[in-house]
């Protein structure tokens, strides 16, 4: 495969200058402790005032607020602002290397590029070069977009995967002798993160020559034991509605023009992410675990018994007086041909066992009973990152909370190619506080 069609683009980074205070100005992903506005409101009280890319992002726990419309007026505002006062400095053309330690793991490295939006596509049965791993609700994508259309710059969270066993492309990088751009600590238990620029044609001929080769077609055929396949070689981490949402202003941006050709060189052709290796060390899977609010924990679980014996399933629900009980049933039942998954309500504890399970993984059957009992009823579902949020939130009064068991991340790349995108929600890279905190922004207007 050419050069020019494995869909990586060199993008003109823009950075924070050495006056800002890095340790205020990166912060989590926005669509973080979605459940827990305190966390976001200590993040406010730490940054006081101080530039932070907190102006500029939606926490997505405010996404309900009545205020959203001036909300994304004051994030277009300090975008500019940003702009015209240089608080971002634009790197030139380059990527860049980067070596995250968090609370679990003492490196995790990654590269921040740009992608091709032309080569990629989120819907059901895609053979895009750059590819969903799980399915996308489009109808989470309007409010993203109106965040986004207007937006001066991006920064993003989106963490995109490869399938490197050899690690040809990202590790090679970290024996060459190149400049650091940043090494701070992050807030709120983010760990430590280091940066270099990667801006010399050898560094980056040796990247787009790495992609290249495992995206040649007989290579990538031999690796998954396929024929017929569209080459996948750039799959979704994280932030796969963010990056739907700049494929649909791309598109709209290409439909609108009067000669589309003159739009193709367009900055909003191309998403910042970042580029991290499936078989990097640092790299952990976590599961995604549900918390419902708002109903009779007694109707759903029955309503749950009859969802799954309807589809042919055989469901057992036991219960338990503590965790611990629950996860040494649960290491005694392991092994075995059943689907099980633990849950909270109350002071209960319980497993739900199932037998004959119409679905592959276990998230894929919970959450097509999830979304089968609340289309008629007022209650919403969240999802939630460790086990600790799940038994806060689950414990309360009218919540039932669920674990999920953790998916393998071997078995990802093969997984989509074979049986297309997973069920929305199936995976984390990592613990909440592991996930990408922005730092990076590039021009899109």
């Amino acid at each position: 495969m050419d050069k020019q069609d494995i869909g990586l683009n060199v993008p003109n980074i823009l950075l924070p200058n050495q006056g800002v205070d890095l340790n205020k100005w990166a912060v989590v992903a926005c669509d973080q402790y979605t459940s827990q506005p305190e966390y976001w409101k200590s993040v406010e009280t730490e940054i006081d005032g101080a530039p932070s890319t907190l102006d500029a992002i939606f926490p997505e726990v405010y996404l309900e607020d009545e205020d959203g419309a001036q909300r994304i007026e004051r994030i277009n505002a300090a975008m500019q602002r940003y702009l015209d006062e240089g608080v971002l400095e634009d790197q030139g053309p380059g990527f860049v290397l980067l070596d995250r330690k968090t609370s679990h793991v003492a490196s995790r490295r990654g590269l921040v590029v740009a992608l091709d939006l032309e080569k990629y596509d989120y819907k059901v049965g895609s053979q895009s070069l750059i590819r969903a791993t799980e399915g996308t609700i489009e109808d989470r994508l309007p409010p993203r977009v109106k965040i986004r259309e207007n937006a001066k710059i991006e920064l993003p969270h989106i963490m995109v995967l490869i399938d490197d066993p050899e690690r040809s492309v990202i590790e090679p990088l970290f024996k060459r002798d190149l400049e650091c751009v940043y090494d701070f600590e992050l807030m709120a238990g983010g760990g430590h993160l280091k940066g270099w620029r990667v801006d010399s044609k050898s560094d980056i001929d040796s990247v787009f020559d790495g992609l290249a080769a495992l995206s040649d077609q007989a290579v990538f055929d031999a690796k998954y034991g396929v024929e017929g396949k569209g080459v996948l070689l750039f799959a979704m981490g994280d932030g796969n509605h963010s990056l739907a949402t700049a494929k649909n202003i791309w598109e709209s941006l290409k439909a609108n023009a009067e000669d589309p050709s003159e739009v193709m060189d367009h900055p909003a052709r191309y998403a910042l992410v970042e580029l991290m290796n499936v078989h990097d060390e640092g790299l952990e899977f976590e599961p995604i675990h549900r918390v419902v609010f708002d109903i009779d924990s007694g109707d759903l679980k029955n309503a749950l018994s009859r969802f799954f014996e309807s589809e042919g399933s055989a469901v057992e629900l036991e219960t338990f007086q503590d965790l611990e009980a629950t996860k040494a049933r649960l290491a005694e039942l392991d092994g075995g041909s059943e689907q099980l998954v633990s849950y909270i309500t109350g002071s209960e504890y319980g497993i739900i066992r199932l037998a004959n399970p119409k679905r592959n993984l276990e998230v894929g059957n919970l959450q097509a009973f999830i979304d089968a009992y609340l289309e008629d009823k007022q209650a919403i579902v969240d999802y939630i990152h460790g086990e600790d949020v799940v038994i806060e939130l689950g414990s309360k009064s009218g919540n039932i909370g669920f674990f999920l068991p953790v998916m393998g991340k071997s078995d990802l790349f093969k997984t989509v190619v074979l049986d297309g995108a997973l069920p929305r929600k199936t995976f984390s890279m990592g613990e909440a506080d592991e996930k990408r905190y922005y730092l990076e922004a590039r021009c899109i207007q």
